[in-house]
Order: structure tokens, then sequence, then C-alpha cells
């Protein structure tokens, strides 16, 4: 008895995820096709006005992760959100590691006067009563996040929206 009754919750909790509607069509025969990578999308045009190694290897995180999609809790190339692309690009481009969320990260490195920003540091925003966004400075008011509407992208701080949630700046990388 315990054995039939274990030999079906094992089939119940292996194919839970897996049940299919019957349909009264006939099954269709599946063949392997290996298919090619999505492209990714063309990344629009921006230049460095003036080439640090920081700058540098931002851009190169930032022609990495272009086109990926926003997706709450995401942490890779399928979708991504604000925090995980910081945290992925600081360990990835400096070997920095810094927390997951952009709550723990508003705590790392020190405070910076928005006028002393520099390429590198970390950018907060406050976008709602409880919620945070983070990015990354690039130069001339730029900065590398990933947005809800755009993915990962490229926005101003002089923006009248991104001006308005502006939150404080941390120095992150030693100078």
């Amino acid at each position: 008895m315990k054995t039939t009754a274990l030999f079906f919750l094992c089939i119940l909790l292996f194919s839970g995820c897996s049940l299919e509607k019957t349909s009264p069509l006939p099954a269709k025969k599946h063949t392997l096709t290996l298919s090619k990578p999505t492209p990714q999308a063309e990344l629009p045009p921006y230049r460095l006005q003036e080439k640090t190694p920081i700058k540098e290897a931002l851009y190169e995180e930032y022609k990495k992760w272009y086109g990926v999609k926003y997706c709450y809790g995401g942490v890779d190339k399928n979708g991504v959100d604000c925090s995980a692309l910081v945290q992925i690009i600081y360990k990835d481009a400096f070997g920095i590691r810094v927390p997951r969320t952009t709550t723990l990260q508003a705590k790392v490195g020190y405070p910076i006067k928005k006028s002393l920003i520099q390429e590198g540091d970390l950018v907060l925003f406050k976008t709602g009563w409880r919620t945070r966004h983070s990015g990354i400075y690039l130069e001339h008011g730029n900065f590398l996040h990933t947005s809800t509407k755009h993915g990962v992208t490229i926005s101003n701080l002089n923006n009248p929206y991104w001006r308005s949630k502006y939150w404080q700046t941390r120095r992150v990388l030693a100078r």
C-alpha cells in the first residue's frame, strides 16, 4: 500500500508542471530543430565623449546587455531588473561585489554630492513611496540602467522624470 501511494505521489510531483489539456486533434509529430539565437537589438548610436578605462568597461557591458528586457527579479539575458544589472556589471567589469537589492546597494561605498559624480558611481532613485531604482553613471549626465519600458538602456539625469526621482549617488569604485 505504501509503495503504491509513494508511486502515485511521485507521478503527481513530476508531472505537475507538464499536464496538458487533451485535444480532439491528432498529436503532431515533433522534430528537433536547432534554432538560431535571437539577434540582439541594434545598438543605438552612443559614443563615449571622453574615454577612460572605467567608461570603456561600462560601455562594453552596456553593449552586452543592450536590448535585454526588464523583468522584476530577473538576473540574466532573458530579463533583468535594475539591481541585478548593477550587481552583474560591477562584478563583471570591475570584480566588485555589491548586494542584490537596491535597498542594500544604497548602503555600499560612500555618499557623493551630485555635483561631484564620476563615471562608475552608483546612482539611486526613489521611483515610488517604497520603490527604488539603481543605475551606474557614465558621463555628461548619462547613466546605464534597465527601464521597465526600454529594457537595458542609457538615460540622462537631466530628464525631467529622472531629475524628479533622483535620491543619491554612492562611490563604489576606488579612485
